[in-house]
């Protein structure tokens, strides 16, 4: 189906739908309002990133982080130190608690970019955490019909940017659904479920990419999918969104191999790289990866041969790793990348440049 953007008096309108005045008048506003002072830096520049959602959380806690040489500093200036220059950080729609909220984020965003970071933005459309086995609505957004789902998540997108903007935020990218490998908000935008359904889930990443191009023109948008190394998976994906007139810049992948089969598995994902390149004419991100953290000398192996690769591909932005602050197995994650007191492991040295 032919993708339908209509461009008038500025205003982008989502997908077989008309925004409504409201979300118009906020566009025009926004668009009038000077950005903070506050600002990250647009960069071309290779993405040697992070993503550390829950460092405000465990700094909560108690939690405490530590150079290599055991100093204690704020996470921002050890992961800088080891050559992180990227934060992506999720926003969930109503959490449970204040943690991955608006405000939340806004936090960490404005340490990120005090830090010179660049900042990835990753909308779960949840109130919690949205993967290829859960992509649950927001309660809030339960019982909405579709045209209502559209223009509510269009202007939850716009809105929470432009609260990042008037907090002089600006993401250099724009993360549209976290690893929707069967599309998102479901069950309407399961893919899998039928054709309508696949139509449906384009015309969501359409709404999200027209509120994030409205309050960030030059941000781009990441539709992400799990196991970057799927080529078959990772084409039914972009090819429906594609042949359903869905508009993004860039095809994000999650990346956690084995100790055992990494080397495999970084050949199959630079090969399913260069496919997006060729097929879609879109740049490429690895937006998670991870790695045993008891084996952190296989783990900067790992990462140091997927950076290589990710860098090779023409459009190759970046590689995040994903919590490597968690030590200490925090909510029982085990692919941290920090050891047991708190300082990195041999493994970050990867994103040393």
């Amino acid at each position: 189906m032919r993708k339908i953007i209509t461009l008038s008096s500025a205003v982008m309108l989502c997908l077989s739908m008309s925004c409504t005045k409201e979300v118009a008048n906020k566009q025009a506003a926004a668009q009038s309002t000077a950005t903070g002072k506050l600002k990250t830096a647009a960069t071309s520049s290779f993405a040697y990133g992070s993503d550390v959602s829950w460092v405000t959380q465990m700094e909560a806690s108690g939690k405490k982080f530590y150079n290599s040489s055991g100093t204690q500093q704020d996470l921002f200036t050890v992961l800088g130190g080891k050559g992180i220059n990227a934060i992506r950080l999720r926003v969930w729609v109503n959490p449970s608690s204040t943690y991955n909220s608006t405000a939340d984020v806004v936090a960490k965003a404005k340490r990120a970019a005090a830090a010179g970071m660049s900042i990835l933005i990753d909308f779960h459309y949840s109130d919690t955490w949205a993967d290829p086995g859960n992509q649950t609505k927001p309660v809030a957004w339960a019982s909405l019909d579709f045209t209502s789902l559209m223009t509510t998540m269009y202007n939850y997108t716009y809105n929470t940017l432009n609260t990042l903007k008037s907090n002089g935020i600006t993401p250099t990218w724009v993360q549209v659904g976290n690893e929707t490998s069967d599309g998102m908000l479901w069950q309407d935008g399961r893919a899998s479920v039928s054709a309508t359904n696949f139509k449906n889930f384009a015309w969501l990443v359409n709404c999200g990419y027209n509120a994030t191009k409205a309050i960030f023109p030059s941000a781009k948008v990441i539709v992400h999918v799990a196991n970057g190394f799927n080529n078959t998976t990772t084409r039914w994906i972009f090819d429906g969104l594609k042949s359903n007139g869905a508009s993004w810049d860039v095809c994000g992948f999650s990346v956690y191999p084995s100790t055992s089969n990494w080397s495999t598995i970084n050949s199959q994902v630079l090969a399913n790289m260069q496919d997006m390149v060729s097929r879609y004419s879109k740049e490429v991100m690895i937006c998670e990866a991870g790695m045993d953290v008891s084996a952190p000398t296989t783990g900067k192996a790992f990462l140091t041969d997927l950076i290589a690769k990710t860098k090779s591909v023409s459009g190759g932005l970046g590689v995040f790793y994903w919590e490597p602050e968690s030590y200490g197995s925090w909510q029982g994650y085990t692919m941290a990348a920090f050891d047991s007191s708190g300082k990195p492991t041999v493994a970050m040295d990867a994103f040393v440049h």
